[in-house]
């Protein structure tokens, strides 16, 4: 069985609840499986057997603070998150988006190699991100510019978006 560790860190988005795995290969010792915000679609939430351990995070704090303060542009850390081949593939394309950049579903879609048909199913995968903010399915827009679908509210998504210069300022 693996343990999953868990904690709440500050954040102007409000508390981010992060889950992991240790893991022996991962800035910190914990491998990331969540983040998540209040009130997100599909949050995870701890359950009774998982741990509690603020420490785990420290690297996954200190990144995050970092993001937040403007300081970084992204995250060195350890993933533990399953997903489908599909899934996967969509991620990966959301990694590669560049800080303070924008994409559309459209052309995700294209860059991982999907018919202009896939397009709901890119959607789909974005919107089942479970790494909020480490994974930036906030730089996904509407192909006509408008903020579509963010699982942390599309207020969250302004402030992100404003964060990188990539929007106009906002706040939560």
């Amino acid at each position: 069985m693996t343990t999953t560790l868990y904690t709440e860190i500050a954040s102007p988005l409000g508390p981010l609840l992060v889950t992991g795995r240790p893991s022996a290969t991962a800035p910190g010792g914990t491998a990331i499986a969540s983040l998540s915000v209040p009130g997100q679609k599909n949050a995870p939430a701890p359950a009774p057997e998982h741990i509690r351990d603020h420490a785990a995070f420290a690297e996954a704090e200190r990144q995050l603070t970092a993001y937040f303060a403007g300081e970084a542009e992204g995250f060195d850390l350890e993933y533990a998150v399953e997903g489908t081949e599909f899934r996967r593939r969509v991620w990966d394309a959301l990694d590669a988006i560049p800080y303070g950049a924008t994409t559309t579903y459209g052309e995700l879609a294209a860059r991982i190699g999907a018919s202009r048909a896939a397009v709901r199913a890119v959607g789909g995968a974005v919107g089942a991100n479970p790494l909020l903010v480490l994974r930036p399915c906030h730089r996904v827009i509407g192909a006509d510019g408008s903020l579509t679908g963010y699982a942390g509210g599309l207020d969250r998504k302004r402030v992100l978006l404003a964060l990188e210069g990539a929007g106009e300022p906002a706040t939560v």
